[in-house]
């Protein structure tokens, strides 16, 4: 089963938008598949997204569509490394792990 795109769900207003967007294309197009962006679609979060403790939902969110209609979660918000800093690299992993096996 091979994966047909990438997705991204954020805000106009999540600080983090830009800096997920850059990450997931560079991916998208490594693999080239296509990259589709949602804003604010609560509808697709309540069905594919990763609550938080409070039963809310955190911006930004990655997930994967298969050639099979089938959609995952891989990523809610870019980990943060040892010094409390955005790991650009770590989240490319995660996202990444998902296309090598």
């Amino acid at each position: 089963m091979s994966i047909r795109k990438l997705i991204i769900v954020t805000s106009e207003h999540d600080p983090l938008r830009s800096k997920i967007k850059k990450i997931c294309n560079e991916i998208a197009e490594k693999y080239g598949v296509e990259l589709d962006i949602k804003y604010e679609d609560w509808d697709f979060l309540r069905k594919y997204g990763e609550e938080d403790e409070l039963g809310g939902y955190s911006f930004p969110q990655v997930f994967i569509e298969y050639d099979d209609g089938r959609i995952e979660h891989i990523l809610t918000r870019i980990p943060l490394n040892n010094k409390g800093k955005l790991d650009r690299d770590l989240a490319m992993q995660i996202i990444e792990k998902k296309f090598s096996g």
